[in-house]
């Protein structure tokens, strides 16, 4: 008998993953080729997560479920979120029960979560098929994919993704497909296919959170298999080579790409972020409205984005938020850090330390959003493989005994 018994996953699960996705794809962008009016595509976004709740209700209808220190601190996060939103009308409620069907789609399909590579693939190919679009996109009308509004950086032309969208996606994807590569679990024509698109996008995206983060993630995650893989030994060797070479010949083509075309002045205060956050920081507020927050939002303060996780979640769910999002991530950091050197750690190291990395510039730790989804499939390479039920021993047939011996044993 197996020491560990895996509970197969169904193919279906690969779609409860790929609606979720869409779901947080979001609804505001850059202007498509086909214009999309925003109800519609709110409606697309909605109804792929009511979609993803029913499919994984409708395969886990047994309503089995692993726990998860992950998912149950997000489900904690509803309580503050639900408190604040309270006094800001149905807007802020309706965010409260996306937040809740999306962390209960998380619940369902956490009975298939078992620390194997399975939503790994699930990611990769789901974020390759936006990257599809934004390519139909690019070649359909080159205007409208690199406007002028976003300074000539890629934007997607047949749905609404901005640069730093698809700069997520294709880091994500590059970092996971290098980690496939480093483990063998990808040959190398297949992981070309998929990096170097990538790497075309997010260099026309222009996106420095994105590339930042692939890059201290990678390092993360590879320094991770140091002692165990020689594969990885290899290519750390030959991506410092890489690195040192690009950083002496090509130092200043690198400058003015991060510096794309702003004076130090606007690039020391992250794009004009810094002054936003000042703003919210300085603003007054009651003493519920610093422990609750004041409800679930667009992310925003006096009509200007946060870009901030921790400012956004400290704005909408307070203090208690913040707390909870920090237990997300401590905890999560704790145990990849507890568990032996493997593939599946490095990934998930790769991706908590993106994510990480990421929310200092853009926001959604509070609420459903890619990067809730990037840390749930860090849940799930963390996850161990339920514990096989032994079978009860067979009952043996009782040995029948003789007359003349039951009769002597009387007497």
């Amino acid at each position: 008998m197996e020491e560990q018994d895996r509970l197969a996953t169904p193919k279906a699960v690969g779609i409860v993953w790929l609606l979720l996705g869409i779901n947080t794809m979001g609804s505001a962008g850059a202007k498509t080729i086909f214009p999309l009016p925003r109800s519609v595509i709110q409606l697309v976004t909605m109804g792929s997560l009511v979609a993803a709740f029913a499919l994984a209700l409708a395969l886990n209808t047994r309503l089995r479920i692993r726990p998860s220190a992950f998912v149950f601190l997000l489900t904690l996060l509803l309580v503050p979120s639900v408190i604040a939103s309270l006094g800001i009308g149905p807007g802020g409620l309706f965010r409260c029960g996306r937040l809740a069907l999306f962390v209960g789609t998380l619940w369902l399909l956490s009975c298939w979560w078992d620390g194997s590579l399975t939503f790994v693939r699930y990611h990769i190919r789901m974020y390759f098929g936006v990257l599809v679009t934004v390519v139909a996109g690019l070649v359909i009308s080159p205007g409208a994919a690199m406007p002028e509004l976003y300074g000539g950086r890629l934007v997607g032309a047949l749905w609404p993704l901005t640069p730093p969208q698809i700069g997520q996606y294709t880091a994500v994807i590059i970092g996971l497909t290098v980690l496939l590569l480093v483990g063998r679990r990808i040959d190398r024509t297949s992981a070309a296919v998929v990096i170097v698109p990538c790497l075309v996008l997010l260099a026309l995206t222009h996106t420095r959170t994105a590339t930042v983060g692939l890059l201290a993630g990678l390092v993360l995650a590879i320094c991770s298999l140091l002692l165990t893989s020689a594969a990885a030994r290899r290519f750390f060797g030959w991506a410092v080579l890489v690195a040192t070479v690009a950083a002496v010949g090509f130092a200043s083509a690198v400058q003015a790409w991060f510096l794309r075309g702003q004076n130090k002045e606007y690039f020391t205060s992250l794009t004009g972020r810094a002054k936003v956050w000042d703003a919210l920081l300085a603003a007054p507020r009651s003493g519920a409205e610093q422990f609750f927050g004041t409800g679930l939002g667009d992310k925003s303060f006096g009509g200007l984005p946060i870009d901030n996780s921790w400012l956004a979640v400290y704005n909408e769910q307070g203090l208690i938020g913040v707390t909870l999002v920090a237990s997300v991530l401590l905890v999560l950091g704790a145990v990849a850090l507890l568990r032996p050197p493997s593939l599946e750690r490095a990934c998930a190291i790769f991706l908590i330390s993106y994510v990480v990395l990421s929310s200092y510039t853009e926001a959604g730790l509070g609420d459903a959003s890619p990067y809730l989804l990037h840390l749930a499939l860090a849940a799930t390479l963390l996850a161990t493989p339920a514990k096989a039920t032994p079978l009860p021993a067979p009952a043996l047939p009782r040995p029948r005994i003789p007359r003349w011996a039951r009769e002597r044993e009387v007497s």
